[in-house]
């Protein structure tokens, strides 16, 4: 067993761990979930003894193989398949020792322990976890080093779950897969043999293979069983009863305040007073557990509508030489309501394709047609990279709103989440969430036709997650869905493309029957039969995309109403903040007393302006969510 004890641990003064226990049992597959930078990477750390803690200690079973997924990708001219083999050490320093044993005894001593722990039967086992996470025959015999970064980082996984520790450690495992991988994954930890510690912010992953999630929050460790589903009902169920008894608790330190207060000093009450003060003396303080909450994305709707067909590709091809198309012969149709979802394993061109339909690429032959006044949006995961690490998300909006003012730069702003203590740094400064935060907002500025979202979800955890679904769902325009989060994909796609042997089609099929093709294909399970006559009880594609596009005209106006509740709210927030900065200068107050009494009337008449402001987006906020539930 796992045993997490008392344990504390600060960085730079910040307390991540504030005596935080947990306990996980031998062979328990576990999710560890928590906020950007609540500490589940450091937890992690101190699990492998890679740190140590300020207080507390953490036991495990003696002699316990423990294996956390290096962060260095494995480089050299070892083949992927010598490496995966290499990650177990005991099996390769048999291997070695057989080569130049020569006692009979240790002969045999050798062989039989190769034979317990099916040494010969391991380069299957290598190859098969290959497999799965995308690699094929051939690329296995390659040398590492002729693979990206992401590729490699793939192998250092392999070379994890190859070795099969008793404790498997891993942290954000789906960031450097496709979502085929990811499906592979998900299957193969579902019978993994020993305790798993996955530091995950997919929530299908969460949902499919653990068993239990353990929560870190405000330092404490709190574990639940179930999924993240489960979880999530779980916690909301425990803030409920606990804001209640917070409440009880309020209300009856209030009465016996007012009683001590009322009769201290009568002789006659005198001892009942004192025996409350001892009775409020003894009450511990129940905590207010509620979450920040998560500043959501906003899309803005395209200004006009352009008619269909948005885009149109007739025998179309592209690639980056000529001559040498990536994808071939595309004969599709994109339509302002269209929610598309984009399968492929990574390296089949998805990327290239989504490159072609934001005017990065130029169609090599073939009929590509699209209105000159279309504009589209689009979001790569690589972008994060090419932000200027100088500008600031401030100087960023600036450039595109040179007309506004001050305040309505600063009220857009903190309309996408970054206030004062964010919007004036450096984009090197930023966290991974912040810039594709900022993202987001630079590609959707101009109110796109058409929203291309290549991996969007890597940087952001489970709750922003779900605030990026609100907003996909919320936007009016065409959306095209690049992503390895399966939870992202079914909750917003309403049509599925493969791009597959060089060519982007329609897929017939749901998710479950992609993931059982993918598992099929990698040889990690079977493709689930299907009824025949269950299709022809399924409403068609087509009107199922039909009705989602008439829900969505019909909230179209409560979700304007949202929007010009939240962006006032922004906007007085932005006022009020300029005029706290100006009042806190204390000269003010000596030099123009008539500047400052003025300022703070303005900042309480603001101040009753925002309180009705945010009075009415809730009561929108409230109506929206009635309809849309």
């Amino acid at each position: 067993m796992l045993h997490i004890n008392d344990l504390t641990y600060r960085i730079e003064g910040r307390m991540l761990l504030d005596h935080a226990t947990a306990g996980i049992p031998p062979g328990h597959k576990v999710g560890l979930v928590g906020r950007n930078g609540a500490g589940k990477t450091t937890l992690l750390r101190l699990i492998t003894e890679e740190i140590s803690p300020d207080d507390g200690e953490i036991r495990m079973p003696k002699n316990a193989r423990m294996t956390l997924v290096s962060q260095e990708a494995p480089d050299g001219p070892t083949s992927l398949l010598d490496t995966v083999l290499a990650a177990d050490a005991e099996r390769a320093s048999l291997m070695a020792e057989a080569e130049t044993a020569c006692d009979p005894g240790r002969i045999a001593d050798i062989q039989t322990r190769l034979a317990d722990i099916g040494a010969h039967a391991a380069p299957a086992r290598a190859a098969t976890i290959l497999s799965g996470l995308g690699f094929s025959e051939e690329e296995q015999q390659r040398p590492c080093s002729e693979f990206s970064g992401g590729w490699r980082m793939r192998v250092a996984l392999a070379s994890a779950l190859f070795a099969a520790p008793d404790i498997l450690l891993l942290d954000e495992p789906s960031n450097y897969l496709d979502l085929e991988g990811t499906l592979w994954l998900e299957n193969f930890l579902k019978s993994y043999p020993y305790t798993v510690l996955i530091v995950s912010h997919d929530r299908n992953l969460l949902n499919t293979a653990v068993e239990s999630i353990l929560h870190l929050s405000q330092g404490k460790l709190s574990l639940y069983t179930g999924g993240y589903d489960a979880f999530e009902e779980a916690r909301r169920e425990k803030q409920r009863l606990q804001l209640k008894l917070k409440k009880k608790q309020d209300d009856e330190r209030r009465r016996l305040e007012q009683f001590v207060e009322r009769f201290r000093y009568k002789a006659t009450k005198a001892r009942q007073a004192q025996s409350r003060v001892k009775i409020l003396e003894k009450m511990q303080p129940i905590a207010a557990q509620v979450d920040a909450r998560v500043t959501g994305f906003t899309f803005p709707n395209p200004v006009k509508s352009l008619g269909n067909p948005l885009m149109r590709l007739e025998d179309v091809s592209v690639g980056y030489e000529p001559g040498k198309p990536i994808l071939h012969d595309l004969d599709l149709r994109i339509d302002e309501d269209d929610r598309i979802g984009l399968l492929g394993a990574n390296g089949n061109g998805k990327s290239t394709f989504a490159k072609l339909l934001s005017g990065r690429l130029e169609a090599a032959s073939g009929q590509f047609r699209r209105p000159k006044k279309m504009v589209v949006g689009y979001f790569a995961q690589h972008q994060l990279d090419e932000l200027n690490p100088a500008l600031t998300p401030y100087e960023r909006i600036a450039e595109l709103m040179p007309d506004a003012t001050e305040a309505q730069k600063r009220a857009h702003l903190g309309s996408l989440g970054f206030g004062i203590d964010t919007a004036d740094n450096p984009a090197s400064d930023l966290s991974g969430g912040e810039k594709a935060r900022l993202l987001f907002a630079l590609a959707s500025f101009e109110g796109p036709h058409l929203l291309i979202l290549d991996e969007p979800t890597n940087h952001l955890d489970v709750d922003a997650r779900e605030a990026l679904i609100h907003a996909v769902n919320g936007y009016e325009g065409a959306v095209m869905l690049i992503s390895h989060d399966r939870h992202l994909l079914e909750a917003c796609a309403d049509r599925l493309w493969l791009v597959k042997d060089s060519k982007v089609e329609p897929y017939d099929g749901d998710m479950d029957s992609y993931r059982d093709v993918c598992l099929s294909e990698r040889g990690a399970g079977r493709a689930r039969k299907t009824d025949p006559a269950s299709r022809t009880e399924q409403p068609s594609r087509q009107n199922e995309r039909r009705e989602r596009a008439a829900r969505r005209a019909e909230l179209a106006p409560l979700r304007k109403v949202v929007a010009q509740n939240e962006s006032k709210v922004g906007t007085l927030s932005a006022e009020i903040a300029q005029l706290d900065e100006k009042l806190g200068d204390m000269t003010l107050y000596e030099k123009e007393p008539e500047k400052a009494a003025d300022l703070s009337r303005k900042r309480g008449e603001l101040a009753k302006e925002l309180d009705r402001a945010e009075a009415e987006w809730l009561q929108a906020s409230e109506a929206y969510e009635s309809a849309n539930s």
